[in-house]
């Protein structure tokens, strides 16, 4: 079973960047999708982006389109987050997660079955 790690979370003002990476022992069959999540305060998790590993597809949540990026580096077995021009409300723990690439569009919780710990971001305005 693939588990993911992440690291890269800080803090940053409104406006800044930070890239988050999540780092897993390998792909499989049935965890060949690597999903982004967050969870703010006070709120349900909720999904952020995905990317298939097999094609490389990348799938975002309209909330994240045109600031966050993912992107991926399979000699690394890593996938990464980029985010630029963070808002106050992107202030979360993020979480990168392991699914099938079947259910890599829906970027819904469920799923996913294979969690990191989580990765603190902070945004101050």
């Amino acid at each position: 079973q693939v588990q993911p790690v992440e690291s890269g979370g800080g803090s940053v003002q409104a406006g800044g960047s930070l890239t988050l990476s999540c780092t897993t022992s390998g792909y499989t069959e049935t965890s060949n999708c690597m999903g982004w999540f967050r969870q703010a305060p006070g709120k349900e998790r909720e999904g952020v982006a995905a990317i298939d590993t097999t094609s490389g597809t990348v799938y975002s949540h309209g909330s994240v389109k045109g600031r966050f990026t993912v992107s991926q580096d399979h000699a690394k077995n890593t996938v990464y987050l980029q985010m630029n021009s963070l808002k106050p409300e992107d202030h979360a723990i993020y979480y990168c997660a392991a699914g099938h690439r079947r259910h890599c569009w829906t970027l819904m919780e469920r799923d996913f079955g294979s969690w990191g710990q989580g990765t603190q971001v902070t945004v101050s305005s």
